[in-house]
């Protein structure tokens, strides 16, 4: 069956179509309602409800299959996962490392404000994690490295995996190897909106959290906001999206294989090529087919269904300035710039989740070894967020220091505030009384 590439020929319009910003996880209404169910049965049947869910949604087999990965599953991974690829997930784990230990910030900060008066922050690790690692499309120990790595240089004291069982009740072995090369010990069986619960509530097994991070499915997004009152939802990471924007000096077939990337994840993904060349845009147009003809089955079909759908395609716009306004509306997980000058096209670029820059920067080396988080803000959410941080796994405490002969100037100006806004007892702190109660 021939597949015809999406293509949006804009270069007449004054105005970019609303319907080309939607993103499939935009209305969660369907799955709001079924996942509801499923939250109610985990937080009242615990291990059960996850055995069970296990069965119905990840075919698993194995008729009491052990929630959490035991030790000896983490040692078998080892044993049977070709040694090319555990240097590789070494590789980049070095790398994830090293870059979000650069960006941790200081443990505390101070500074004078007056003469005898210092304020600052005071950043520690939050208590607990649940990190959590899809696997219905594939195995990802991308994603567990990017999770777990800045807990683990923020210092949280319990960070856990969730993700689903595969038919035999077991986590991928990639999966295991990455986690123990990372240093987590506690892998649970869980995925989709039932993981969510079982962190949200916690399970006989599975403990309580107060935070989930990664991405997933419209299912887990739903179920994420379905509890955001039992656990922090942490960065909106829902399905895969990207857009590459190329000028017309970008080789067209290389835009189209930096098209497939994300595109393959899945039916549900984003991906777009904007473009205000059309020859950039036939170019990508004509190469497309020959490089799905190169992929497996599976994913040849998702990134034609992406790419031949309505949340994909060739964006042809009128001049590059549209462009770059088709890029800022959309705000896209993953950018890439094809240009004869990327990084003066980045000034332009006010939202997205990240961007990399030029012909030898695709999205997979920023989603496996790069080093920056790729756990990014999805559905436009890269208006107002960024990716995974150090910073998710940390928080704040604002720390006051004044000293006695700091205390004079700054009670003044307090107690006239205290007076203005009505608050008798916040002025009375501040008022003579205090330097009688401490013998002054």
């Amino acid at each position: 069956m021939t597949q015809t590439v999406t293509f949006h020929d804009l270069s007449d319009c004054q105005q970019l179509p609303e319907a080309l910003f939607k993103r499939t996880e935009a209305d969660l209404s369907f799955f709001i309602e079924r996942v509801q169910p499923i939250i109610a049965a985990v937080r009242s049947e615990g291990d059960a409800a996850l055995r069970r869910f296990a069965r119905e949604f990840d075919g698993v087999q194995v008729e009491q299959m052990a929630i959490r990965a035991e030790e000896s599953e983490f040692e078998a991974a080892f044993a049977r996962l070709d040694p090319k690829v555990i240097e590789s997930i070494s590789f980049a784990a070095e790398n994830i490392r090293a870059f979000h230990q650069a960006q941790k910030p200081e443990e505390m900060w101070l500074k004078e404000m007056q003469p005898g008066a210092f304020a600052g922050d005071r950043m520690v690790p939050i208590d607990s994690v649940a990190c959590y690692v899809p696997r219905g499309k594939g195995s990802f120990p991308s994603v567990l490295l990017m999770t777990t790595i800045p807990a683990v240089v923020a210092g949280v004291p319990r960070p856990v995996v969730i993700t689903p069982p595969g038919p035999d009740g077991k986590v991928d072995d990639a999966t295991l190897v990455a986690a123990r090369l990372v240093g987590i010990k506690d892998i649970y069986k869980c995925g989709g909106a039932q993981g969510v619960a079982a962190v949200a509530y916690g399970t006989e097994t599975v403990p309580k959290c107060l935070k989930i991070v990664g991405p997933g499915s419209p299912w887990l997004v739903a179920a994420k906001r379905l509890l955001a009152q039992h656990i922090d939802p942490g960065v909106p990471a829902g399905p895969s999206e990207s857009i590459i924007l190329a000028d017309e000096t970008a080789n067209g077939a290389l835009a189209a294989l930096d098209l497939i990337i994300e595109s393959e994840h899945g039916p549900d993904s984003s991906a777009w090529l904007v473009t205000s060349s059309r020859q950039v845009a036939e170019q990508a147009i004509t190469a497309l087919p020959g490089y799905w003809a190169q992929l497996d089955e599976k994913r040849a079909g998702f990134s034609q269904a992406v790419l031949c759908g309505e949340h994909g395609g060739v964006v042809l716009t009128r001049d590059f300035a549209t462009a770059v306004e088709f890029v800022n509306q959309y705000a896209p997980e993953h950018l890439e710039i094809l240009a004869e000058e990327p990084l003066a096209v980045m000034a332009t670029i006010r939202n997205a989740g990240e961007i990399l820059l030029g012909n030898y920067t695709p999205v997979t080396l920023g989603n496996f070894v790069l080093g920056p988080n790729a756990v990014l803000p999805t559905n436009a959410a890269a208006k107002v967020a960024g990716p995974l941080s150090v910073f998710d796994y940390m928080k704040r405490i604002s720390v006051g220091y004044v000293t006695r002969s700091g205390y004079d100037s700054l009670a003044d100006k307090a107690h006239d505030f205290a007076v203005y806004e009505g608050f008798t007892g916040h002025a009375l702190a501040v008022s003579p009384l205090r330097k009688t109660l401490l013998g002054r």
